[in-house]
């Protein structure tokens, strides 16, 4: 088991612990074990072998004894009989937000609430409100989350989904009968998260095609099998839907289920203003009677919009927001492509919560080929993250410039921090400290139930701070798990403009903050982003892509993304706010 693995196991003894009510001071001790174990430089198969592992500070001989077991077994009784003694329904709570283990601990206790059924009865009946420490407020915000839950419950992530799709469709172009195969739907435009996945193939032999589908490792459950339609649902509850059409009729339905259904809306008005009708099963006049005899040939979806007289639409600007408009006119600006970043910043090493040392993640970037990297580990006020205060800060500075000056990597590393926007609106660290750093990207960790003039004078007075070069994930939004906070993005966007602070796109697949909703007409009135992993391990680095994606929704071009930028060209835009990167 890897260091990785049991740090998590750690973590969950904790968690389990404390939902039983166990002393505080032997949760912590998990707790700490846990940080201890996911930032320890040194190997862990060198400390076992040499049986060294007790002399790491922090670690008793019952911990070590733990994790020993579990590097050589990869299983702990201790652990699985603490799993059997919560019920599982309890476990659960968690996942609504807000809800940590101490109250659900009073919740279980006082109600006698075991699941999350239970639970949203007592909140109908107006029981929770009366506990201490609760009140109307809480029971209104856990209500609220039970119900976010149920519909988080349809939908998957569009990174997750992907790791369904792509083999699924590999395979279906390995098979002979298939003549040409796509994602299709919501998948396919690149939306944040999907409720399922469309296949569309071209064949004239179905049959093998459709056993294949419904026969693949992890389906559960088949829901629907006919001559050339299926439906599957697997393990993790993705469903799956595959059609199989003849080969004229491909590049139609690959448009008509690609969607969206504004999208579709929008060009059947136009074909019908043509004097023509558009479906999943060809364009054909209006006057025809079968698209079967009569529908014009399309060997490529860009034949579609050329029969319309449109420019190609690509797939992830199909949402009804003003692509038709630009597709009869002057076209699309050149999207962004993953290729074009040339580097990122806001990352986490394991000076704070990060899993990988400083030189760890560089060596990742350096492998990717990227010019540089940025470091922005924490600030103090976000102390569950191990955040540094000011001397640690300054020590990872100059360890930073002792990396640059020694040639060891050929990635610069630039220094920056993810510094905490306290609820007045001041940052967690002292002006002086962070204009010693390169950059600065200011987020709200905290305080997220102000109201929206609350939250949004404090951003703004962030951005308005000279030390700030980036505004971190915007909202807060965890997708599928917890909700934005109220903030007035338009204020903000303008304040980032007034103040030359870059937004970024956060790029984590559970944020894609700031919304590509957003993007176009911030990019229009000349916002810059930065798209940033918010990397936590070197494997984070490949969570641009998704950020990429997510900016293409929103019609940006490489010019305006910071990094896509060279290395002198964007220590040239730092040096705006930091003269010493000028020199």
């Amino acid at each position: 088991m890897t260091k990785r693995e049991i740090a998590d196991i750690l973590n969950e003894i904790a968690m389990l612990l404390e939902l039983k009510g166990e002393n505080p001071f032997k949760i912590r001790a998990y707790s700490n074990g846990a940080r201890t174990l996911e930032t320890l430089e040194e190997s862990l198969d060198d400390l076992i072998r040499e049986g060294t592992l007790g002399d790491v500070q922090g670690f008793g001989k019952a911990l070590v004894d733990k994790i020993e077991t579990l590097y050589q077994t990869g299983t702990l009784e201790f652990y699985e009989n603490l799993k059997d003694s919560v019920e599982p329904g309890i476990v659960s709570m968690l996942e609504i937000p807000g809800l940590g283990a101490k109250k659900i601990k009073i919740l279980h206790e006082t109600l006698g609430v075991s699941s999350i059924e239970e639970l949203q009865k007592a909140c109908e009946e107006e029981k929770v409100a009366g506990l201490k420490g609760f009140g109307k407020k809480s029971q209104d915000k856990i209500a609220e989350g039970i119900k976010n839950r149920e519909a988080y419950g349809k939908r998957h992530l569009w990174w997750r989904a992907r790791e369904v799709a792509e083999p699924i469709l590999e395979g279906l172009l390995a098979l002979p009968e298939v003549e040409k195969a796509s994602h299709a739907g919501s998948f396919r435009r690149k939306r944040e998260h999907v409720g399922d996945l469309d296949f569309i193939v071209a064949s004239s032999r179905p049959e093998r095609i459709m056993e294949w589908f419904v026969a693949q490792d992890q389906v559960r459950e088949v829901t629907a099998k006919g001559e050339t339609k299926a439906s599957v649902r697997f393990e993790s509850g993705l469903q799956a839907d595959l059609r199989v059409v003849p080969l004229k009729q491909f590049n139609f339905a690959l448009h008509h289920f690609t969607g969206s259904k504004d999208h579709n809306v929008l060009m059947r008005q136009r074909a019908l203003s043509r004097g023509l009708s558009l479906s999943e099963w060809g364009l054909k006049p209006v006057e025809a009677e079968s698209f079967e005899e009569s529908s014009l040939d399309a060997k490529s979806e860009a034949d579609i919009f050329n029969l319309l007289d449109l420019k190609f639409v690509p797939p992830e600007l199909r949402e009804g927001r003003g692509e038709i408009e630009a597709a009869g006119s002057d076209g699309f600006p050149e999207l962004i492509e993953p290729s074009a970043i040339k580097g990122v910043f806001h990352n986490h090493t394991t000076a704070s919560d990060g899993r990988s040392s400083l030189e760890e993640m560089t060596a990742s970037a350096q492998a990717l080929r990227w010019e540089y990297w940025g470091v922005a580990d924490h600030s103090k006020a976000s102390f569950q993250a191990n955040g540094l205060d000011e001397d640690r800060l300054l020590q990872q500075l100059e360890r930073i410039r002792e990396l640059n000056a020694s040639g060891e990597f050929t990635t610069y590393i630039f220094s920056g921090n993810e510094c905490d926007i306290l609820p007045d609106g001041s940052l967690d660290l002292d002006e002086e400290l962070l204009m010693k750093l390169d950059y600065v990207v200011s987020s709200v960790h905290s305080s997220f139930s102000q109201s929206e003039s609350e939250m949004t004078r404090r951003i703004v007075k962030a951005i308005e701070n000279p030390a700030t070069t980036m505004l971190g994930h915007l909202t807060g939004r965890l997708l599928l798990r917890r909700e934005a906070y109220q903030v007035d993005t338009q204020k903000v966007v303008d304040a980032a403009l007034a103040n030359d602070v870059v937004i970024e796109l956060n790029a984590n697949p559970y944020r894609l903050d700031m919304d590509w909703r957003l993007w176009r007409n911030a990019a229009e009135k000349g916002l810059l982003t930065s798209i940033n992993p918010d990397a936590h391990a070197p494997e984070h680095f490949e969570f641009v892509e998704a950020g990429v994606y997510a900016a293409r929704k929103g019609w940006l071009t490489a010019e305006s993304v910071i990094n896509t930028r060279s290395l002198q060209e964007v220590k040239a835009i730092l040096s705006r706010k930091r003269p010493h990167l000028a020199d």
